[in-house]
């Protein structure tokens, strides 16, 4: 009944999606598996895209030729551009999207992708032989061959969905859990652990009150993910703002004693950085308010998430908390929120890659990883994907340093920290923030991926006229002199300094206060010169003239790593012999087998002193 195929990929949530693309695309035969054919990309959580981080892992993966950014920018229904106070670094795209379109418009795009078959079906095993991975079996009995398989298998791993004290098995709301994988890869020498994440009630937006909340519009200029020319949405549905206060407290902590995270009924650790509304309480107990996200769930649905409330307290709790909440007086539960505890594997037995140490060819991405996030799980999925396929080929694998993108900073954290509670990625994690912004994440990346044929001709024809366009932007600027009698009414009413004399223009557009698209409406002669250049080449332009002294450092920086990064370490180094060592390193890094030095130097426990001990030896 079946071919043998070159990717089995299992599970068709986000990672298992991005996988099955980029595998696909870049010629291998895929086979997507999942459980439920009408679930693929499914939103388990809240129906959005992007922000801090995230929006700039999105656009990372739109230039290397994923559809993620795609289908978010076809599905939206409303966009905004957080932090646009702060330097260009900070600006992190998010997008409010229509769940229901979301997973429609991704199966689509999968349809249309030559080299992908689908199958529904449970997987409860891995075919293995001779310590390399062969193929799949199912719950249906079926085995089917393949030569490098994907394990996307998010939250369903053994997952037990609790509300209150009822608990019971289950992979999402509705949809069972996945057993037999788990036990098998434990009997092959992984070690696994237990994780937990949580979902807020959904409820009926024609039963709130939404003059008694804040408004929250989008952005006029919708930016979007992708590179390419995708068209937007010409209208926009707005979010609304309210706060709990502490009548809600206080009807939250009568359940309590019947909370399964408080009575230990929750062995999994929850994402510190987005916790439940109980936890908040608990942690936070000098807080009298904490905000509350209302957030519609499609252009054509009454259905609200009711994003800031995540819980797995009794429903009746639920519900009476709801109503204390500004506007929530009348609210209409249409289910309750639940925690759901499912199987991970510690991601430290991984390769940057994201192959397995132990089953060559098996390729783990997603909340297996212990991650949480439809942005993280669809990097990694695309990039066990990309190693997927080069692993068939018997090419070297793709890895993205720390350096190129956050997807690499995401990757390098997992394999050398590993994760003991969901990992979520901030712009905080990554050291080259300037180099690594959202606005030049095709420039970064997508030369790359055109090399290993993934990403298409035309994106790499527009990467070309978007280099060109900038270069030609950059190069008038600093060589313009502009006269004060045609620029110093336009300085004077932006605040800033008249000129006595000529000046280079590069000068002016490096003050804070001046920027090019102002002076291209505002200044004659810079719209002549100026004005037949797209906003997004403007803009780049802008950004490197400006920070171009923050810039040039980050690269001196760069540099310097790249001299640790560049030194290669045998796998079968034998790093119990180096004495010199400490015994906690010696056991570390035999037991992580770093590609290089400079992963060595970000294992937990590596000291610098470890470090110098392997750059002396590695000298002799």
């Amino acid at each position: 009944m079946f071919q043998s195929y070159d990717v089995i990929v299992v599970g068709a949530g986000h990672a298992g999606c991005e996988a099955a693309v980029a595998a696909a695309k870049m010629g291998s035969k895929v086979l997507l598996v999942t459980m439920n054919m009408q679930t693929i990309a499914q939103m388990s959580c809240n129906p959005a895209m992007g922000g801090v981080a995230k929006g700039q892992i999105l656009r990372e993966i739109d230039a290397m030729g994923g559809y993620s950014g795609i289908v978010s920018d076809k599905t939206m229904i409303q966009f905004r551009m957080l932090n646009l106070s702060k330097g260009p670094a900070m600006w992190s795209p998010r997008t409010q999207n229509d769940r229901m379109q979301f997973h429609l418009s991704w199966r689509e795009m999968l349809e249309n992708t030559p080299n992908i078959d689908f199958w529904q079906d449970m997987v409860s095993g891995i075919l293995v032989k001779n310590g390399k991975v062969c193929g799949i079996k199912t719950s249906m009995g079926m085995e089917i061959n393949a030569q490098a398989v994907v394990l996307t298998n998010g939250t369903f791993l053994n997952g037990i969905i609790h509300i209150g004290e009822k608990q019971f098995g289950g992979g999402r709301a509705g949809e069972k859990a996945a057993t037999g994988i788990t036990e098998q890869l434990i009997d092959l020498g992984f070690e696994s652990g237990r994780m937990k994440t949580g979902t807020p009630p959904r409820v009926d937006g024609r039963s709130l009150d939404y003059t008694k909340m804040e408004v929250q519009n989008g952005d006029e200029n919708i930016v979007g993910f992708s590179f390419k020319n995708i068209e937007k949405t010409k209208e926009q549905r707005c979010c609304w703002i309210t706060y709990t206060n502490e009548a809600v407290h206080e009807t939250l902590k009568t359940g309590f004693e019947k909370s399964p995270m408080f009575q230990g009924r929750i062995k999994g650790l929850g994402p510190r950085y987005c916790p439940s509304i109980e936890d908040k309480i608990n942690r936070f107990a000098d807080k009298d308010r904490h905000q509350i996200f209302v957030e519609p769930e499609g252009w054509n649905t009454v259905e609200i998430y009711v994003n800031g409330f995540s819980t797995s307290l009794p429903e009746d709790v639920q519900y009476k908390a709801l109503t204390q909440i500004p506007g929530f007086e009348q609210v209409k539960m249409f289910r309750p929120g639940y925690a759901i505890e499912y199987d991970y594997f510690p991601p430290t037995q991984l390769s940057l890659s994201l192959e397995t140490k132990l089953i060559k060819n098996l390729f783990f991405a997603g909340q297996i990883n212990g991650t949480t996030g439809y942005e993280e799980a669809a990097a990694q999925g695309m990039m066990a994907g990309i190693n997927a396929h080069q692993a068939v080929k018997n090419l070297e694998p793709i890895i993205l340093k720390r350096s190129d993108a956050y997807i690499g900073v995401l990757i390098d954290d997992l394999v050398n920290k590993g994760t003991e509670e969901p990992y979520r990625m901030f712009t905080s994690r990554a050291e080259f923030r300037i180099l690594l912004r959202q606005d030049n994440a095709d420039l970064r990346l997508t030369e790359l991926s055109h090399k290993i044929g993934f990403a298409e001709q035309e994106r790499m024809d527009r990467v070309n006229e978007k280099k060109r366009g900038t270069d030609e932007i950059i190069q008038f600027i600093k060589e313009y002199s502009i006269e004060p009698s045609a620029i110093d009414a336009y300085l004077e009413s932006r605040g800033t300094t008249a000129l006595i004399h000529k000046m280079k223009l590069e000068k002016i557009v490096s003050r804070p206060q001046i920027g090019i698209l102002d002076l291209i409406k505002n200044v004659p002669v810079i719209q002549q010169h100026l004005g037949k250049y797209e906003t997004e080449f403007l803009e780049q332009a802008e950004i490197s003239i400006k920070y171009e002294g923050y810039i040039e450092k980050e690269y001196e920086q760069v540099k310097k790593m790249d001299k640790i990064e560049n030194v290669y370490l045998k796998a079968d180094f034998d790093y119990m012999a180096l004495t010199s060592l400490s015994m906690e390193a010696r056991q570390k890094l035999t037991k992580m087998k770093p590609q290089t030095l400079g992963q060595a130097s970000r294992i937990s426990g590596i000291s610098p002193s470890d470090i110098s001990v392997l750059m002396v030896y590695l000298g002799r």
